[in-house]
């Protein structure tokens, strides 16, 4: 028997005894694109959309083919022509298609065995954030539209190490479903992960295109688990989040731990890292922190157990007067932090997708697997 099998039942119960909250309210989501506009009624419409569907379809394949790097670029242009032709003429897969591909994720990511603590869910939910992350408001460069860790250099980046086991579980549900881009998998993985490890639901929506090498955004872009707080800002406000949005999405660390082997860091933030609650805030503020004596990069630990870890980027949480004020109600509400960082995250999921290219005009909410159970 799995540990993944004996773990769903255990984490059941504990949400059962530890999370009596409120079903989660769609209304309180925020909206973050304008409307898509609707498709033209009459069949003309749909009948030109369609052949610019296969028209386009036929270009970007011949300028895929063509060894040339401009050729690549203006075939992902046409791609994305495309998705918008698809878009207004419906010429899309339904969201079952979209539940079908989120209950194979969840059935991945819960087939860790022993692989940190017996859960795919917190490296797939890094792979969402940081292809997403790389986004510059000022540019327009960057985020989740290409899914561009694919390629080098960006696959290479210090802040992606080990991000190839998310890939690479991902690349195998792609195998499945080949109709879903790379972007949409990576992101709805994300999504999956958060609410299969008890987390609150995320509004998502489909629409993102595959690109090239020549979309791949600057190093750097990702945080720096080193520095303070004027870097945290620098980071997060060049993607478009406020101080607010930037504490909810910190909360991200209730999962997983850090490897030496990828990030120089060790340990996990929380007792319980696949299981998503508000015990990173709880902690930040009832622990007592000291630094590491260690040989490898500075981090605290706990002064207790010395068995949890918070990076300096951690800290600055509890330090910073208007991150400690968010930081705090957090530690005090778990449902206010699991309304923020939901909203902050499905944001984060958007950015660098043009508004035309999705196939919804609002966001859907993915059932979970126990939400499926009859």
């Amino acid at each position: 028997m799995s540990f993944a099998a004996i773990r769903a039942p255990l984490r059941r119960q504990a949400l059962s005894a530890s999370f009596k909250r409120a079903e989660l309210r769609t209304s309180s989501f925020r909206k973050y694109s304008t409307e898509v506009p609707p498709a033209a009624k009459s069949n003309t419409g749909l009948y030109v959309g369609l052949g610019a569907v296969v028209l386009g379809g036929g270009v970007a394949y011949y300028l895929y083919d063509s060894s040339s790097e401009t050729a690549k670029v203006t075939s992902t242009t046409l791609k994305s022509a495309t998705q918008s032709a698809k878009v207004a003429t419906n010429f899309v897969p339904t969201k079952e298609d979209y539940q079908k591909v989120y209950n194979r994720i969840a059935e991945v990511i819960d087939d860790a065995d022993d692989y940190d603590n017996g859960s795919f869910g917190p490296v797939v939910l890094r792979l969402a954030w940081h292809a997403s992350g790389t986004y510059d408001k000022a540019t327009g460069t960057g985020g989740s539209n290409y899914a561009t860790m694919r390629f080098q250099p960006e696959s290479l980046h210090g802040a992606n190490a080990g991000l190839h086991v998310a890939r690479e579980l991902m690349e195998k549900i792609k195998q499945e479903f080949s109709w879903i881009s790379y972007g949409d998998l990576w992101t709805l993985a994300g999504v999956a992960a958060v609410q299969e490890m008890a987390g609150p639901k995320v509004p998502w929506r489909p629409g993102r295109i595959d690109g090239f090498e020549s979309h791949v955004p600057p190093d750097g872009r990702l945080p720096d688990a080193s520095q303070g707080a004027p870097h945290i800002r620098d980071i997060f406000y060049r993607m478009g989040f406020d101080d607010q949005e930037i504490v909810a999405l910190c909360g991200a660390h209730a999962l997983g731990r850090c490897h030496t082997d990828r990030s120089g860091y060790d340990g996990p933030w929380t007792f319980s890292p696949t299981m998503f609650t508000n015990d990173y805030y709880k902690l930040l503020f009832d622990e007592k922190w000291v630094w590491k004596k260690w040989n490898g990069p500075k981090q605290l630990e706990d002064k207790k157990t010395k068995s949890l870890m918070m990076l300096p980027t951690d800290y600055v949480l509890t330090q910073d007067k208007s991150f400690k004020k968010y930081a705090k109600a957090y530690a005090d509400d778990v449902d206010l932090f699991f309304k923020d960082f939901s909203a902050a995250f499905a944001k984060l999921l958007e950015l660098g997708v043009p508004t035309q290219q999705f196939v919804a005009s609002e966001p859907w909410i993915m059932q979970t697997v126990d939400d499926q159970k009859p």
